[in-house]
């Protein structure tokens, strides 16, 4: 709090726009930290959770249930990844990954088989509790609990020219069969700089998995429900997970609501007679029927054909901004999957803490434009109902930075 900026204080949101107290308005090109789908104060949402808000707004989910959990874990299963079968309701990100390696650990002790390993990719983030932290890469944000942090059997990222030796890495830890479950962000990791990767080096590595009884577990908590052109990007892939974890974008960005599912291979290790099987992982607001409500409208949003335009223009546009951004001095790289795009400079400084990327932000803030790099990568995940207009200032913005890094 001693070094950072005043917060901005906002008063008002409608579609990709922000609204200051001080007047000014902000294009939000990262959705409110990949959360927003929609857009802000999206009134289908509003009217939904309105409307729950008068008939129940909260019910312990221990003993009882209520439509709206229902309807949404209904609606969940209809569009992902094939065989998932069954939904355990948390509350952010970090619970959803906490419960899938809770569910993972306990899967094999329930058999009988404990396993103690976990595998993840070297520069992968998960969430800020204990086992997410474990399962991501060891940084700056994460130094102060090291000692606290089980150990995790990580893996290089598959990066074009790379494949081979991750590969190989996965088959020599797979041989020793005591790995419990792999967890990856599919096709990108986010909090590493929006990084790339292929679905068939990803399919290689499920297909290891699968070979060597391990299980899987896909973090599609940012790239679920259209980020990447694809309703999740699993559905790039041959290889289904045995887990999903959810969040994020699940109901638009408007309340806090995780979900973790899994195929009923999962589930039946905890169906039992013996109650010391049972999965004893709870949160006081599992499942609210206001968040499910939102996720509901939410859905419904996804689904439409609107949206479904709204997203191919905005993977056109994107396309074009590659094309022409990738020409220009001082671009290392550029990398682009469905509505995420990052634009990589090539300065050096990648650290989070930089003054470059203090110097990216603020300029972005004085054009009227919310973008948060990592380092000294740039990216934009933008709600889908952004215009075309709002888009191109974002891509001017970008495109302002570059000269402001070259002519220096």
């Amino acid at each position: 709090m001693k070094t950072a900026a005043l917060p901005i204080a906002i008063v008002r949101g409608e579609g990709a726009l922000l609204y200051a107290e001080d007047g000014k308005e902000y294009i939000d090109a990262v959705a409110s930290w990949w959360v927003n789908l929609h857009g802000h104060a999206h009134p289908h949402i509003a009217e939904k959770v309105a409307k729950q808000l008068q008939t129940l707004e909260h019910v312990i989910f221990a003993g009882f249930t209520h439509a709206p959990a229902v309807e949404l874990a209904e609606g969940l299963l209809k569009i992902l990844p094939e065989g998932q079968s069954k939904v355990f309701y948390s509350d952010n990100g970090s619970t959803a990954v906490e419960v899938a390696l809770k569910m993972a650990i306990q899967y094999w002790k329930n058999l009988g088989k404990p396993k103690k390993k976990i595998i993840a990719f070297r520069d992968s983030y998960h969430g800020d509790t204990f086992g997410a932290m474990a399962v991501s890469s060891r940084s700056a944000f994460t130094a102060p609990f090291w000692s606290y942090l089980f150990d995790v059997e990580f893996i290089d990222v598959p990066v074009a020219g790379h494949e081979a030796e991750t590969i190989t890495q996965l088959q020599t830890i797979a041989k020793s069969g005591d790995v419990a479950a792999f967890i990856y962000e599919p096709l990108v990791l986010g909090t590493a700089g929006m990084v790339m990767y292929s679905s068939e080096v990803l399919d290689n590595l499920l297909e290891i998995c699968q070979q060597h009884n391990i299980l899987t577990i896909a973090d599609e908590v940012m790239t679920g429900f259209g980020r990447t052109g694809k309703l999740f990007a699993s559905h790039y892939l041959k290889y289904k997970p045995d887990m999903v974890c959810l969040s994020k974008g699940i109901t638009g960005g408007t309340m806090a609501l995780g979900v973790t599912t899994c195929n009923s291979r999962i589930y039946d290790a905890f169906l039992n007679d013996d109650k010391n099987k049972t999965l004893f992982h709870g949160h006081s607001y599992t499942a609210n029927p206001v968040a499910c409500a939102a996720g509901i409208a939410s859905l419904e949003l996804l689904l439409s054909p609107e949206t479904k335009q709204s997203l191919e223009s905005i993977v056109a546009l994107h396309n074009n901004f590659t094309l022409e951004i990738k020409q220009l001095a001082g671009i290392k790289d550029v990398r682009q999957r469905g509505t995420i795009l990052a634009v990589e400079f090539e300065d050096t400084s990648t650290s989070y803490f930089s003054n470059l990327r203090d110097t990216l932000y603020n300029y972005a803030l004085g054009q009227g434009v919310i973008l948060r790099p990592l380092g000294n990568i740039i990216y934009i995940i933008p709600p889908y109902c952004i215009t075309e207009a709002q888009l191109t200032k974002v891509y001017q913005t970008i495109k302002g930075m570059q000269l402001l890094l070259t002519e220096k």
